[in-house]
């Protein structure tokens, strides 16, 4: 049976036809490097994701390169795979993913993990890295969980640490090059560990104690290769390549708009905020040119939706002038610009007055903490008056839709802090109901959203413990009975996927055996709450003979080798423990646009946009 046929037996076949506009086909057989881009997610996804543009068309601007995408099928399409005994395959040529020469996977969320292993056993690619012959693919990672890669390392060939930009070239370039010398399989991945930001788990001992916690982690014996790797940065981002003419799905996706990245990196300092601390320092792009591009993503999409993106937009020193660029570049156009969420400071009335004339949208505000003092535990700097004065002027505007995001499980918690969520929400309902009626929405409706907190690694809380499942049960559970409110929404997520996360967001080299088993028992797109198992994961931890409170419940010693300490990611450990003992001290760190916390990332290559400020 052909692919093709298949398309009729499942749910939105347009996940597989491909043909989307602007997608690209180049010929296969005269092409002299094939890379197939993988997302270990479906469709909708992985097409909302920015990364997989930008590669997408880096490598395909290469004459002698190309690049098609991979996606996680379905469950139905999945079947459909097993069941006729067909491959995975390529969206743009139905090529099976074995016959590529490079596979590269996305890392974005530590429930993926089984899809990676799935989505190599669909494409007979040998799951095992140590398993791989001189004629399967490399296979390659890279995204913001590679920052500690060791859960995967057994079934990755190598990741690639920080930004991909120019390290992706890089890497193929070199496989180019190996194919036609006839490298072997090892002599390939040695050169890989030679490009900086690369790291090649397979050729780095890893040494436990009789009591099993990690000692240490130090090249093989004869391979001549960095201690640390080093993460890469892409220094000028006016100069990288952002794409303007991607691939268009013909089905509705997650992120359905125009996407615009404005800069990348975070100077807050939120303590429990992987991403800030990852993707220093602070690199930001020209208005005009922004606006530019602007004009040819609505022009080559014709979305009339344009979401300015980064960790913290409000931030962005040429907001002001973008914004009003982009209103002059699109007059007319009626498109709507967005922000996944907005600081409440005094940018906000300005943002307020330019953005939402085209239409009435919601707002964001990504507040974590119910209560001041736990805010200046996690270093999140936002204030309750400037909350409200933010809530009353988008009111004003005519704006009835707030969403409001929180978590529980933080450090140094209490249950003063959960009453504190729902003093925010009463507060925003008394500001609403205080204003005359022709001065305010029609309607109001509050968003609220609970998570439950992970600890990550690079952040100042890598060494907490993790609330167990029945604690955060107790706070949920505690949550739900004082938000029941009118005009009120609350959501809360599962526990027990969070306690997984968190496992494998801190874990080590051994829970690959652990993966493969869930896989094996059937964990697949575990991110989806109707497809999660947690009973396959216990069992996968007692059938390895590995404890998952280990991973989750135990607090680290200050000294003890963390599995990700193989990373330089930029930030210093000592600076990390100094916030977080900053954090239980209840101290708050200004934003260090103001002042230099000397946290490391000056001494990486290009250093800081910083260094003109003096250190303290």
């Amino acid at each position: 049976m052909q692919i093709e046929n298949l398309l009729g037996m499942v749910q939105k076949p347009a996940r597989y036809t491909g043909e989307e506009l602007h997608s690209i086909k180049k010929p296969w057989e005269t092409t002299a490097l094939r890379f197939a881009f993988c997302f270990p997610d479906i469709y909708e996804i992985a097409m909302s994701h920015l990364g997989i543009k930008i590669l997408y068309g880096i490598v395909n601007n290469c004459e002698d390169m190309l690049c098609e995408r991979v996606f996680m099928p379905w469950t139905d399409m999945r079947q459909l795979l097993i069941k006729h005994r067909l491959p995975l395959f390529s969206i743009e040529s139905k090529i099976p993913l074995n016959q590529f020469d490079i596979i590269g996977f996305t890392l974005q969320y530590e429930m993926s993990y089984t899809s990676v292993i799935d989505m190599l056993s669909l494409g007979g690619v040998p799951v095992w890295s140590s398993e791989r012959s001189q004629a399967d693919p490399i296979v390659i990672a890279g995204g913001p969980c590679a920052f500690n890669p060791e859960p995967l390392a057994d079934f990755i060939d190598a990741f690639v640490i920080g930004d991909g930009e120019d390290a992706i070239l890089d890497v193929l370039n070199l496989i180019k090059t190996a194919n036609k010398e006839g490298l072997t399989r090892l002599a390939v991945l040695w050169r890989l560990a030679d490009i900086k930001g690369v790291y090649v788990p397979s050729l780095y001992d890893v040494q436990y104690s009789n009591q099993g916690s990690l000692l240490n982690m130090s090249p093989k014996p004869g391979f001549i290769i960095p201690e640390k790797i080093e993460k890469r940065i892409v220094k000028d981002l006016n100069a990288a390549y952002f794409p303007c003419d991607f691939p268009l799905p013909y089905i509705e996706v997650v992120h359905d708009r125009a996407v615009l990245e404005v800069m990348r990196g975070c100077t807050r300092g939120c303590r429990f905020c992987q991403a800030g601390m990852i993707y220093r320092p602070v690199r930001e792009r020209e208005p005009v040119r922004l606006a530019e591009t602007a004009f040819d993503l609505v022009k080559n999409s014709g979305y009339d939706e344009v979401s300015l993106t980064s960790l913290s937009t409000g931030d962005y020193s040429g907001l002001s002038k973008l914004v009003m660029n982009i209103k002059n570049i699109l007059e007319g156009k009626r498109v709507t610009l967005s922000f996944p969420s907005l600081r409440v400071d005094g940018k906000l009335d300005e943002m307020l007055e330019d953005i939402e004339k085209t239409r009435k949208t919601g707002i964001t505000f990504a507040l974590e903490a119910g209560t001041q003092r736990l805010r200046d535990v996690i270093n999140k700097g936002i204030h309750d008056d400037n909350l409200f004065m933010s809530v009353k002027s988008a009111f004003s505007h005519g704006i009835g839709r707030i969403k409001l995001y929180f978590m529980i499980g933080l450090p140094t918690e209490t249950m003063e802090d959960l009453d504190g969520i729902a003093h925010v929400v009463k507060e925003i309902k008394r500001i609403y109901y205080a204003l005359q009626k022709e001065k305010r929405p029609r309607q109001l409706i509050i968003t609220c959203s609970v998570s439950v907190f992970v600890p990550k690694a690079f952040t100042p809380f890598q060494w907490v413990s993790q609330d167990t499942e029945e604690v955060i049960k107790e706070k949920q559970s505690y949550l739900r009975s004082i938000m029941k409110m009118k005009d009120v929404v609350y959501h809360w997520h599962d526990p027990e996927t969070s306690v997984i996360e968190a496992c494998f967001s801190r874990g080590d080299r051994r829970l690959s055996a652990v993966l493969y088993r869930a896989w094996e028992l059937g964990a697949v797109l575990e991110g989806w709450s109707e497809l999660f198992k947690v009973s396959i994961w216990r069992q996968a931890f007692e059938d390895t003979d590995l404890s998952l409170s280990y991973y989750t419940a135990r607090e680290r010693d200050k000294n003890e080798f963390l599995p990700w300490d193989i990373v330089h990611a930029g930030v210093s450990k000592a600076y990390l423990w100094n916030e977080y003992k900053r954090a239980l001290n209840g101290l708050p760190t200004a934003d260090c646009r103001k002042a230099c916390y000397h946290c490391g990332v000056h001494q990486l290559e290009g250093g800081c946009f910083n260094e003109s400020l003096d250190r303290v």
